[in-house]
């Protein structure tokens, strides 16, 4: 059988030709998807709601692990403030990118898109509903909508409800609670001990969904092509180009650069993380293809369990060099550009503040809607631009997604050099066509991230 990548690569193959086939087909007579588009919506969205199905209790207990980790590790504080710091170092880097190109190739100039196209986001970000939304609703940070439909003559036919979660809401009361954990002390032992079997079962559960990747990305990439088009990415290929030339820049550039300041391998980090990037690129949640990205900087980059536990999972929620740095950036200045406003140094050095400190707000899910929006409303920019840059989101957001994961790689490998505890000699034999075996070596299975203290003395 051919191995995880191929497949991945095989389903975009399939999901171009089928999405392009899907396209030449046009609409029914009524007007609506052909039966091509609609299968590969059906296949696309289905995969994306199964990540989605397992990301409230995939969050809460791998961050709740991951602070329990910090047990293990005696110097954790020291190694949770240089992640933090190499975040910050990496997002700043990818702003500044984001806004030369913004400036050299000004997108919002040469669209061509029409003004009439513009149009208020359903969602939105100000730093009032970021601050809001650190506080949780209810312990399980959910939410509950329903809606009404009507006939011709006004009565309710039909109610339908829906359940939401909120992730920061999410992400705080696990911060909480696992440092509530480490505060009660032995007594919080069988707790820590049920939340790791929790999150082993799940990611099991995540695990089986990650395998549908190959059919997941056939209908993600076909419907895609299918519904977008040519004519979408055209008027806005200015501000396309833009973004996946900033994406490429950080990813082939900036990367490599960092990693050979280090001393590392450039080709070892591609071959071991390259699961990892190209899950992220056809699935579009951080957060879905977590498992992956912790796997593939533990087993196959040499970054010690116990740190990689801690580092991918907060990574997956803050980390986001992609949708929270480059895109935010260039898609400002497309709006600005567009409607004709000047903006100042301040402003730019207001991007680069919401780039770092904002990014939260994206919280790894799919899409960088109410990130662009937060930085619209703190520089006074129309957010009716957000309208014009939604047809091709989609497009963009795979490119956006990898990007975010490369990063949350990246950093753990980065700190663990500096610090002395990187397995250089698995780094640099790194081999990912192993994803799917079981880790009897380490004497644990799929989805296992208990922190394991001697590992760390060994390593060092």
């Amino acid at each position: 059988m051919p191995s995880f990548s191929v497949q991945i690569l095989l389903g975009l193959a399939l999901g171009v030709v089928l999405g392009w086939a899907a396209l030449s087909l046009g609409k029914t007579a009524d007007g609506a998807d052909n039966w091509l588009t609609v299968t590969l919506s059906t296949i696309g969205s289905s995969f994306v709601s199964l990540l989605k199905a397992v990301v409230p209790p995939l969050v809460f207990t791998a961050i709740v692990a991951s602070i329990a980790n910090l047990r293990g590790l005696t110097n954790g504080a020291r190694l949770a403030g240089q992640t933090l710091l190499w975040f910050a170092i990496t997002s700043l880097v990818a702003v500044a990118i984001g806004i030369g190109l913004g400036l050299v190739l000004q997108p919002g100039a040469n669209a061509g898109v029409d003004a009439a196209d513009a149009a208020a986001p359903s969602k939105t970000g100000t730093w009032l509903d970021f601050l809001q939304g650190l506080i949780p609703a209810n312990f399980l940070g959910l939410g509950a909508s329903s809606s009404l439909e009507t006939g011709a003559d006004g009565a309710v036919t039909a109610v339908s409800t829906g359940v939401s979660f909120n992730v920061l809401q999410i992400i705080v009361i696990a911060l909480v609670v696992g440092l509530a954990a480490l505060k009660v002390g032995k007594k919080a032992d069988p707790f820590l001990t049920l939340n790791a079997s929790v999150l082993t079962v799940i990611q099991k559960v995540l695990w089986w969904i990650i395998r549908l990747a190959p059919l997941g990305t056939l209908g993600l990439v076909g419907r895609a092509i299918a519904t977008y088009g040519w004519s979408s990415l055209a008027n806005l290929g200015t501000f396309a180009v833009a973004i996946y030339v900033g994406l490429a820049l950080v990813l082939f550039v900036v990367y490599p650069v960092l990693l050979k300041g280090h001393g590392l391998p450039v080709m070892s980090y591609f071959r071991g993380a390259w699961p990892a990037i190209q899950l992220a690129f056809v699935s579009r949640s951080s957060i879905g293809t977590m498992p992956v990205t912790e796997r593939v900087t533990h087993r196959n980059l040499g970054v010690p369990r116990a740190y990689a536990a801690f580092a991918v999972p907060f990574g997956s929620t803050t980390k986001m060099d992609g949708c929270a740095a480059i895109y935010p950036a260039v898609a400002a200045i497309f709006v600005a550009q567009f409607f004709g406003v000047d903006l100042s140094v301040t402003d730019y050095l207001l991007i680069a503040f919401v780039s770092v400190v904002g990014s939260a707000a994206t919280a790894g899910l799919t899409g960088a809607t109410v990130m662009l929006t937060l930085t619209l409303s703190t520089l006074g920019l129309p957010l009716e631009g957000v309208g014009l840059l939604l047809a091709i989101d989609p497009i963009l957001d795979m490119g956006r997604t990898a990007v975010n994961v490369a990063g949350q790689v990246l950093v753990p490998i980065v700190v663990s050099k500096r610090e002395g505890i990187l397995d250089v000699e698995k780094y640099r034999g790194a081999d990912a066509e192993d994803l799917f075996t079981e880790d009897e070596a380490d004497g644990v299975v799929d989805g296992d991230v208990v922190a394991r203290e001697p590992e760390l003395a060994a390593s060092r």
